[in-house]
């Protein structure tokens, strides 16, 4: 659990000092979340990089935890910095706004899927609010209900095609989520005895998504508006990306009864890098999540020679996807190849 530690509180730390003072502490937090990460990959690997691949960590749950709570704080300082109650110059809101964007986007996200398949409620809980907050309450659904179940399908709005591009799947994939989650809760409480919860979810993830917006109106005018959606925008669309990278291209075949394969390793793309995988709390390691959704973080496997393995970092993928043509370029090869040996 060391890494996973030190990857995920130094940024806390740094944003926190970031919006808060601004100046150099701005621009180091950009540097961690941009840069620094990505030269520790090449230096943190070896011994390091294999301790505890046979799934003999403790219990992630704490971090993930502490994680969740903080992450309101620290959107409440990213809003009142953007929106200009902290001081800060132009150069130091413009590096404040991209460290708390990729923090959001990277390890809030990443956490928050994490607790929302959780079986104890408040880490469920939890994690759904942090999805709320970045207006993505819906993916709570989604994802567990959706997403799980008909992954590497068509049925699926966030396993992109082959040669689809990361513009043409965001919007499919963010709608398309919001309308199957919906239609996956509503046949779901059609079947229900008795509701567990008194109010639809979707009626939750909207009124949550409005009380925030009030919140940072309420803090800092449309100031403060205006910065929450142009973070939660930045953080959403880096979850689209990481839905991208993981599945594009990959399908489960059909069965002669027209219903998909079982889910497997060689369904979802993965990435070995250490620090960045401890920094967003092994999702990198996706196909192991796959196939044991309830694995706790730490233990999730990496097996190269069954799993698909990513040219470089997940992050470093996710640029490159705002590239097309350099992106398919990269990754049709590498998908035609690998249905072929599966042919």
């Amino acid at each position: 659990m060391t890494w996973f530690w030190i990857a995920t509180t130094i940024p806390v730390a740094l944003l926190a000092l970031a919006g808060l003072a601004g100046g150099l502490w701005a621009v180091a937090a950009v540097v961690y979340m941009g840069a620094l990460v990505h030269v520790m990959d090449r230096l943190v690997k070896g011994a390091a990089a294999k301790s505890g691949a046979d799934g003999e960590f403790p219990s992630g749950l704490q971090l993930s935890l502490i994680l969740g709570i903080l992450h309101f704080p620290l959107m409440a300082i990213a809003i009142a910095a953007l929106a200009g109650l902290s001081g800060l110059s132009l150069g130091a809101k413009i590096c404040a706004f991209a460290a708390f964007g990729l923090f959001f986007g990277q390890v809030s996200n990443a956490n928050a899927h994490e607790l929302i398949h959780n079986s104890a409620r408040f880490p469920r809980w939890l994690g759904m609010w942090v999805y709320i907050s970045l207006v993505f309450g819906h993916h709570t659904s989604a994802h567990t209900k959706v997403h799980h179940i008909w992954v590497a399908t068509d049925k699926d709005p966030n396993s992109a095609r082959k040669g689809e591009s990361f513009y043409r799947f965001w919007p499919r994939a963010w709608f398309g989520s919001f309308k199957a989650g919906f239609a996956a809760e509503n046949k779901l409480r059609a079947r229900a005895i008795r509701q567990t919860m008194p109010w639809h979810p979707y009626f939750v993830y909207v009124a949550g998504t409005a009380f925030f917006i009030i919140l940072a109106a309420l803090l800092a005018g449309w100031k403060g508006v205006l910065a929450y959606g142009l973070l939660a925008t930045y953080s959403t669309m880096q979850l689209l990306l990481s839905d991208y990278v993981q599945h594009y291209g990959l399908r489960r075949r059909l069965k002669e009864n027209g219903k998909p394969e079982p889910v497997g390793p060689q369904h979802s793309w993965n990435a070995p890098q250490l620090y960045t995988s401890a920094l967003m709390l092994n999702a990198p390691r996706h196909s192991d999540h796959h196939t044991a959704p309830t694995r706790d973080y730490p233990a999730l496997r990496l097996d190269p020679e069954s799993m698909p393995i990513l040219p470089r970092s997940l992050p470093m993928m996710a640029t490159l996807a705002l590239w097309p043509r350099m992106w398919r370029r990269v990754m049709d090869p590498r998908v035609a190849k690998l249905n072929a040996t599966q042919d």
